[in-house]
């Protein structure tokens, strides 16, 4: 099972090269009887998103940090270097870490892609664009059979069926950035960096981004009422949003958290005081504000 974005894909590829959408039908069914049930398990590709990971730490009782360290490797989501985070599979084969014999050992919080499958998703936004466009596209593996059950259901009903109107809500504004990213190019400039760092940090590493909002660097140059600070500190969901929200901030220039007036002067003291650290690791706890 792979992550498939783009119709742009070789002759031989399992994509089928037709746009689809919301009201188009599918003949495709996937259920624990069928002869091919968890072979699509055995070799995937899976990209993983903010809330993919969110929900299963949470299901697996995990920090950001042991997750991502236990079930996931880095990778480069283009070519300027956004990075991107994959499931880790087994060792000497290409296996999902979470499925079983009985199927999938995480299935009611399992990631985008595997709720999609066998459709793949493609967000497009034009330069000209304000907004981003989804198409679908049916995806056709040699060993898949669900393709062959006789039942035929609209992608609206599919996307209901497999829960994926959450999953696409709490993705939809992160998926915008990077989209933002893609179709603006030389026009923001190119990213730092220290500003890729934070993207990594606000995407996946959501405990670690709450030490950083809740460290008293953060509120000394970002306003910050003390409700939605309380509110931060225990709601992920939340913290999620606020995530996507100075990341904008930060990638972009757009200003949608005001700073304090006397925050360059705290700033310039505050990186006196941390000279000779890196308070940009992802893998630390957070004690000052990220300047990019």
């Amino acid at each position: 099972m792979s992550n498939h974005d783009t119709p742009d894909s070789p002759p031989t590829s399992p994509l089928q090269p037709v746009r689809l959408s919301l009201d188009d039908t599918i003949q495709f069914r996937c259920h624990r009887d069928i002869a091919c049930f968890n072979e699509c398990c055995h070799c995937i590709e899976i990209q993983l998103t903010p809330y993919d990971i969110l929900r299963l730490k949470q299901r697996l009782g995990l920090t950001s940090q042991e997750f991502l360290t236990q079930y996931t490797l880095p990778f480069e989501m283009d070519a300027q270097g956004m990075p991107g985070v994959r499931i880790r599979t087994l060792d000497d084969k290409p296996v999902c870490p979470f499925v079983t014999a009985e199927g999938c050992s995480v299935y009611e919080d399992r990631p985008t892609v595997c709720r999609y499958y066998a459709l793949g998703l493609m967000s497009m936004r034009h330069q000209e664009q304000l907004t981003d466009e989804n198409y679908y596209f049916l995806i056709k593996e040699e060993h898949c059979q669900g393709h062959q059950e006789n039942r035929t259901l609209s992608i609206r009903d599919y996307r209901l069926e497999q829960g994926l109107e959450t999953y696409d809500e709490m993705n939809r504004e992160w998926r915008q950035i990077i989209l933002k990213k893609r179709s603006t190019g030389p026009a923001v400039g190119k990213p730092t960096p220290r500003s890729y760092q934070f993207f990594f940090l606000g995407s996946y590493n959501l405990d670690s981004f709450r030490n950083f909002v809740l460290s008293p660097g953060f509120s000394e140059v970002y306003e910050i009422d003390p409700d939605t600070l309380e509110t931060l500190k225990h709601d992920d969901l939340a913290l999620l949003k606020y995530s996507f929200t100075l990341l904008k901030q930060v990638l972009f220039g757009e200003i949608h958290i005001a700073t304090r007036d006397d925050a360059l002067q705290r700033r310039v003291h505050r990186r006196r005081e941390l000279e000779g650290t890196d308070e940009t690791d992802p893998n630390k706890d957070y004690t000052g504000p990220i300047v990019v």
